[in-house]
């Protein structure tokens, strides 16, 4: 399984409830580095995230304060979202592109077109990018902002926020929007005590169904070559996904 490292600018804690993140214009900050993390026996080698240094101008990223692991499943035993008509568009990523992989697979499931690997990985590296200096994407992950603007380039618009709660997430896939969520992925693939880290974003995957009678988050996960319909425990979800102060993408469009 491979951990896409996911760019991430600066989270501003606001008192506020969930805000909208806004995904234009440059800010000042400047993403760095790009750190090896460890590599497990297996040969998998994990990368760490961008960190920002300086301050993020507010016409850059405006983000509500953590609030914590969302609650407990509801007893109505409904499945919000259609993991079953979402299934055919995932994808196994093969570089560092698992927000680009996210973007096609949402891009797919709203047009019937799913853009290839090479063809958004192409759009990446020639599209400049909102978020830091440079392109889009260079083989070392893609930061959300820049996810909302590809989204964008196919037609596609959307809103990323933070702060999100379990409730609102399954809202999102009850009215036919598609989500995507920044997560750490080691949680969600439960990697033994002291192999890889647990408390930062790495990861994007695309929600595509709450399942609360099962207590079940299904996802398309790019990372794994298991991840078509990918069945993860509310609660390790809720744990992974509260790393990126719950960072949702959902589009506007429907299905």
């Amino acid at each position: 399984m491979r951990v896409l490292a996911l760019k991430v600018a600066v989270l501003l804690p606001q008192p506020a409830s969930p805000s909208t993140a806004v995904a234009s214009g440059v800010g000042p900050a400047r993403l760095q580095g790009f750190a090896k993390v460890h590599a497990l026996h297996t040969g998998v080698m994990f990368t760490g995230i961008r960190a920002a240094t300086g301050t993020v101008g507010a016409a850059t990223l405006i983000v509500a304060a953590t609030i914590g692991l969302a609650g407990p499943a509801h007893a109505d035993g409904q499945m919000y979202g259609d993991p079953a008509a979402a299934a055919p568009y995932w994808r196994y990523q093969h570089q560092e592109d698992c927000g680009l992989m996210a973007v096609a697979d949402v891009v797919g499931q709203l047009t019937g077109r799913e853009p290839s690997q090479i063809g958004i990985e192409m759009r990446g590296i020639f599209t400049r990018s909102e978020s830091h200096r440079g392109d889009v994407y260079f083989f070392d992950g893609t930061s959300p902002q820049d996810m909302v603007m590809l989204l964008q380039h196919y037609g596609i618009q959307s809103d990323m926020t933070t702060g999100n709660t379990l409730g609102t997430l399954e809202q999102d896939l009850a009215g036919g929007h598609k989500v995507i969520a920044a997560l750490n992925a080691e949680t969600i693939w439960n990697y033994p005590a002291g192999q890889g880290q647990r408390t930062t974003p790495d990861h994007a995957v695309v929600v595509t169904g709450v399942d609360t009678g099962t207590n079940i988050v299904h996802l398309n996960d790019s990372g794994t070559p298991n991840g078509r319909d990918e069945q993860i425990p509310l609660a390790t979800f809720s744990q992974a996904w509260e790393t990126s102060n719950d960072l949702l993408i959902v589009t506007q469009e429907t299905s």
